[in-house]
């Protein structure tokens, strides 16, 4: 058997040791070596400096993952230091506030939209709490609950932020409301007196003109040092417009900050913006300014607690709402009063707005507020379709501050105004039926009637505190008995044109002081007497 063979290789072997102890000793690597050892040795050197000044940190992030998403609402697990209020982010960039905090689960609400977001995605806790631009900057500007603008004027310009939600001052902090709010309507200033720093409920039903009302106290803050904020809680977008038209058309956007939510928005925004506008007006408040703050309304602030409790499968009680409806109110509307000077001196005032079904005040959300709150006043559905206009209902309505919160030229021609009325609707109620009426209650019926009229007043025009004095005088001293009733209106507007023209040091003193002495009471009842005898004169009548 012939003797097997290995094959030749292909190529010879290399032997890279050799080769490289050649190269290694040649001349020209020897050279290329001492010029380069320098460089290296720098490199090195630097190296080991920039190494030497890094510190090495480990941050932790918490993380959770979605479960379930959908209405504004996600159901998140992990994140096991969240805390209640906090701010978490999602994968799109959209925020979320967690609302409610369970063992093995907490539920988030979004502050936008959730599209693009799904279950398995996670989440970034952030440890901060949910923050709004506060500041003056914000007067005169549109935006929505987070701060952020809606107008068309450039981004805001203000480094101030403040949470969203804050514990309410003190008692120690707070001193006794003394100094009226001027809202312009003689009904509200001589009937149910408003002081700077008090909570007054205004209660009505639908259309019965609960936010003009709110508005004209607005607008009578044109000549004062009120800075304003109007909260639109789920309004329509066309009726929130017509609003802040009517605030620009007055000039009264400039003191006026205006914070909406329509009912397009999540419900997170609606929840969120009556808190929204109350930290502004907080930020202003101890800044020393006073502050008037408008929420519209939170009937539908209710809602919208109601519709997030709902979906996070919190327990429903009394009409759905959930347990601590209460605390949603009563943490907002604690925060408003008046500071000390030790504290900034300024003060808060809130008029808040719920909406009534059929006139019934011992509804749920009403009952809650009104004990909450330092007053109502309750708009009737009756006087405003015959044309009584504010329809204030004088038996009904209080203000819990009284004339304690009163100018004094007010509290001087208006102490017996509230209880004539009240007398003139019991009569007038039962006049409606036909029953005999004696001389005496037929003249009080009348008398009601003029009166009713003196405190009738077309939207959007308040009135100088001068003036409401002139023509409640006029009233309280039954120069206006034998006159018209259709007529009295007229003689009102004319008087008080005649004051401003003929006596306009008394009516600037009025103005300036508030108060009304025996010498300028006696100058105006002259004028008064002088120009009813020229306007009945003139034929008039």
């Amino acid at each position: 058997m012939p003797e097997e063979r290995a094959a030749a290789p292909l190529f010879p072997p290399f032997d890279v040791q050799g080769a490289l102890r050649e190269i290694t000793a040649s001349a020209t690597f020897k050279a290329q070596a001492v010029r380069l050892l320098p460089d290296v040795t720098t490199l090195l050197q630097s190296l080991h400096r920039e190494t030497s000044a890094i510190q090495p940190t480990v941050h932790f992030r918490d993380v959770g993952t979605v479960q379930h998403i959908g209405n504004g609402v996600a159901r998140l697990s992990g994140l096991p230091h969240a805390r209640i209020d906090e701010i978490v982010t999602f994968p799109t960039g959209v925020q979320g506030l967690v609302l409610n905090l369970g063992r093995r689960h907490l539920d988030v609400i979004l502050l936008g939209t959730d599209k693009g977001i799904q279950g398995g995605d996670l989440v970034l806790g952030s440890g901060a709490r949910l923050q709004i631009p506060v500041g003056s900057e914000l007067l005169g500007r549109v935006i929505n609950s987070l701060g952020l603008p809606l107008d068309e004027k450039p981004a805001l310009d203000t480094a101030v932020t403040r949470c969203l939600e804050r514990d309410a001052p003190t008692i120690v902090e707070r001193e006794p409301l003394n100094k009226s709010l001027h809202t312009g309507l003689k009904v509200v200033d001589a009937l149910v007196p408003i002081g700077r720093g008090q909570r007054e409920l205004i209660l009505g039903d639908r259309q019965t003109g609960k936010t003009t009302l709110a508005v004209d106290a607005i607008l009578a803050q044109a000549d004062s040092d009120v800075l304003c904020v109007y909260v639109a809680v789920g309004q329509k977008k066309s009726s929130a417009m017509v609003t802040i038209e009517t605030l620009r058309k007055a000039g009264a956007l400039a003191y006026t900050i205006v914070v909406i939510s329509s009912p397009d928005d999540p419900p997170a925004l609606r929840y969120l913006a009556p808190y929204a506008g109350c930290t502004m007006g907080e930020a202003l408040m101890e800044d020393g300014h006073d502050v008037l703050v408008v929420y519209d309304d939170l009937s539908k602030h209710a809602d919208a607690y109601r519709e997030l409790s709902l979906l996070l499968r919190r327990p429903p009680g009394r009409e759905a709402y959930p347990g601590d409806v209460f605390y949603l109110h009563s943490r907002l509307l604690e925060r408003a009063g008046k500071l000390r000077a030790s504290s900034g001196g300024g003060s808060l005032t809130a008029l808040p707005i719920v909406q009534t079904q059929r006139g019934n005040i011992s509804a749920y959300i009403p009952t809650n507020l009104i004990s909450i709150t330092d007053g109502q006043i309750i708009l009737d559905a009756e006087r405003f379709n015959r044309g009584v206009k504010p329809a204030v209902h004088a038996g009904l309505s209080v203000s819990r501050v009284g004339g304690a919160a009163q100018s004094g030229a007010m509290r001087a021609v208006a102490g017996d105004l509230r209880l004539e009325m009240a007398q003139y609707d019991e009569v007038a109620h039962f006049a409606r039926f036909g029953a005999d009426i004696d001389a005496a209650t037929q003249r009080q019926i009348q008398r009601g009637r003029r009166l009713q009229q003196v405190l009738t007043q077309p939207p959007h025009r308040p009135l100088p505190l001068a003036e409401q004095i002139v023509s409640i005088l006029a009233a309280i001293k039954g120069h206006l008995d034998d006159l018209p009733v259709e007529h009295v209106l007229a003689f009102e507007r004319a008087l008080a044109a005649h004051c401003r023209k003929t006596k306009p040091d008394l009516m600037d003193l009025i103005a300036y002081s508030g108060e009304l002495d025996e010498e300028t009471e006696r100058g105006l009842l002259e004028a008064i007497v002088t120009f009813k005898q020229s306007w009945l004169e003139e034929g008039a009548i």
